[in-house]
């Protein structure tokens, strides 16, 4: 049996090719890569049925995975997370139904898992020895830790002010890692020279090309959930946006295997920080790449992202599915954060915030119609992220009864 039907890699700018036994990043031109599989020969092998009686994770996709030799796959059980309707939020946005994606409820807590799965695995097998990327804290979290049970050493940079909690993940996998007083960008330019002097394997964000595999596997899993009937939006929080990107790509690939109906693709929506939009300024100016965002910052630390490598493919897929472009500020997505705990019970990271936050928005302005069903990626746990709560407590003795007034 044929573990994965990957073909090559190709580029989406110049149309050049390469193979998927090579160490490679970008293609010659620059413009990130990505992995093209034998639609035809899936088609013919695997069934929607074969694929329903297999465990429950992310590599029940493998065919569709560039990782030929399932020896070398490295898994923590990583994928299929709930799809979980928020009845509350329903109500109080006006919509049918919405839903959350709850990549928190994953391997190191956020969907950088995904990435990291996939990415390390396929490393292993081209024989990669040591990585180095830049990082705003979750995907460092998950690349050191899984290149740690690959036997892979990991060379992290990431801004001073990233989460506590990543910054101790990365600690304890016995990486490398590097603070620097900077955003994310200024730890790619060090990352960018420290590959070079050293030799090391750049995983930066689409500088290489297996990240975007792993992350397209929500794709196939909101497909699959919702019994092969896609949603009508979803909204994703947009930094370096592979996930978006790899949704898109997925949908893509359902409809060449005629799993999911053709061309009729869920709007996209780009969730950003109203301090660091690159992607909305772009998407509302008309154009196809964006610039770079000077003095971004945001409590939504994942997406603080002043420049995405990939933007131009963001853009294509919003524009593609006739999607969107929104930002948020602080202010709003933390006070919703807060109103999804307590009408939801859901403990959400500020960039999953950020998605509902638009759902209410892009409802106000009907450009989400009541009778529509909405998926939000919430891509991380809350508690990784402990400074955006204040607690408000009142201090007791060991003596005190508590009476609260009628």
């Amino acid at each position: 049996m044929t573990y994965s039907y990957v073909t090559e890699l190709y580029c989406p700018k110049c149309g050049s090719t390469y193979s998927t036994d090579e160490q490679i990043n970008l293609c010659t031109c620059g413009s990130p890569l990505l992995v093209s599989y034998d639609y035809d020969s899936i088609k013919a092998s695997l069934t929607k049925e074969e694929l329903a009686k297999r465990e429950p994770t992310l590599w029940r996709y493998h065919e569709l995975l560039p990782v030929k030799n399932p020896e070398n796959v490295i898994s923590f059980g990583e994928g299929m997370t709930p799809l979980i309707e928020m009845k509350s939020l329903s109500e109080e946005y006006g919509i049918s139904r919405v839903y959350m994606k709850d990549e928190g409820l994953i391997p190191t807590g956020s969907f950088k898992a995904r990435g990291s799965a996939v990415g390390v695995s396929k490393a292993k097998e081209l024989h990669i020895k040591e990585i180095a990327m830049p990082t705003n804290g979750n995907a460092g979290a998950a690349w050191s830790l899984y290149a740690a049970k690959a036997g892979i050493k990991s060379h992290i940079v990431m801004p001073l002010d990233a989460p506590l909690i990543t910054r101790k993940e990365v600690e304890i996998s016995g990486a490398n890692l590097y603070l620097v007083d900077g955003v994310i960008s200024d730890a790619g330019k060090i990352v960018a020279r420290s590959v070079k002097e050293n030799g090391w394997f750049d995983v930066s964000t689409l500088k290489e090309p297996y990240r975007i595999e792993g992350k397209k596997t929500m794709g196939f899993e909101i497909a699959e959930q919702f019994q092969w009937e896609l949603p009508d939006v979803i909204v994703y929080p947009t930094g370096g946006g592979v996930g978006l990107i790899g949704i898109y790509k997925a949908f893509k690939e359902l409809m060449d295997l005629g799993w999911v109906k053709k061309d009729k693709f869920p709007r996209l929506v780009a969730t950003q920080a109203a301090d660091c939009a690159p992607i909305v300024k772009a998407f509302e100016e008309g154009k196809t790449e964006s610039e770079f965002w000077h003095h971004s910052k945001t409590a939504a630390f994942g997406i603080n992202v002043p420049k995405a490598l990939g933007d131009f493919l963001v853009l294509d897929a919003i524009y593609k599915t006739n999607g969107c472009a929104v930002a948020i500020d602080d202010e709003t997505l933390l006070a919703e954060q807060k109103l999804i705990a307590q009408k939801e019970g859901a403990f959400i990271c500020p960039e999953g915030a950020a998605t509902f936050a638009t759902v209410r928005i892009l409802r106000e302005k009907n450009w989400i119609k009541a009778n529509e069903t909405v998926v939000c990626l919430n891509t991380g746990m809350g508690i990784k992220y402990p400074e955006t709560v204040e607690v408000n407590a009142t201090f007791v003795d060991k003596e005190t009864t508590i009476s609260l007034a009628k």
